[in-house]
């Protein structure tokens, strides 16, 4: 079962839990999977690497939106943006902690042979490839920025 129709049997199970905010989420996140599939030149399909960056873009739009209603002094706008990156998260690959990415960019770092900050595009290419899903890549490129530096 791909993705698209995981999300697809989750909403109707979510609609029998009467679970509003698992609901409302997961509509959205079809509406977006269908924009996707049915954008020029997709040819009516989604692949699940595809699907991964979506909800990845839809989670960090969600912790964003949280941070800025923190600001705001919104709290209960923040809880609701919070709560439904939570339903997103379960769909995404489990994070790396801060010690496996350090030890996977290390190997990436090696691997490429850079030695200085100038060379972090190199690292970042690279890195970016092979963390997809796994880390954010603010997080990625700080950790390579003091790594190299």
């Amino acid at each position: 079962m791909d993705l698209f129709d995981k999300v697809s049997e989750d909403i109707k199970n979510a609609m029998k839990a009467k679970d509003k905010v698992a609901l409302e989420t997961l509509r959205n996140v079809k509406k977006v999977f269908l924009e996707a599939k049915t954008a020029p030149g997709a040819n009516d399909t989604l692949t699940d690497a595809d699907a991964l960056k979506l909800l990845q873009k839809l989670v960090k739009q969600g912790k964003d939106s949280a941070a800025i209603y923190t600001q705001q002094g919104r709290p209960d706008l923040a809880e609701g943006e919070l709560a439904q990156v939570t339903v997103l998260e379960k769909y995404l690959p489990k994070q790396m902690s801060a010690e496996e990415l350090e030890a996977e960019l290390k190997k990436i770092i090696a691997e490429v042979g850079a030695t200085s900050a100038k060379e972090m595009g190199k690292v970042m290419g690279v890195a970016s490839k092979a963390l997809a899903g796994k880390a954010e890549g603010r997080v990625i490129s700080e950790t390579v920025k003091r790594l190299l530096s």
